[in-house]
């Protein structure tokens, strides 16, 4: 299910949010599933389960999942994640597009990737 990279500089928390966080938007953990429980996920990861329980609070608190008492985790509806995380996603959008001008792409064709249009057509 998810794997870890001990070389990333990232905390492994993060990982493991951004790992659950792609299962669930590609929908390989698709809406109103059920999340491993912490203890296994631990497990199988052979990480302290407060790793786990960080990164299922971050992906909470982005709105990606939600808990029910006594039940467990699961994956939140597309309608749920926070106006936050979207503004998250735009402002980091910005300062890529930004980048992307600066190294001599232009916006049209930013634009044309960003509508699915595929790689810069050949002049």
């Amino acid at each position: 299910m998810l794997s870890l990279n001990y070389r990333d500089s990232r905390p492994i928390y993060e990982q493991v949010r951004d790992g659950l966080r792609r299962l669930i938007i590609t929908g390989a953990i698709p809406p109103g599933d059920k999340l491993p429980s912490v203890r296994a996920m631990a497990g199988q990861l052979a990480i302290n389960p407060n790793t786990i329980q960080r990164a299922y609070e971050s992906l909470e608190q982005e709105g990606y999942a939600y808990s029910v008492p006594g039940k467990g985790s699961f994956a939140a509806l597309p309608r749920d994640v926070t106006d936050k995380r979207r503004e998250e996603l735009l402002e980091k959008l910005d300062a890529i597009v930004q980048e992307l001008d600066y190294l001599g792409m232009s916006r049209e064709d930013v634009a044309r990737r960003c509508a699915g249009r595929g790689e810069e057509e050949p002049q």
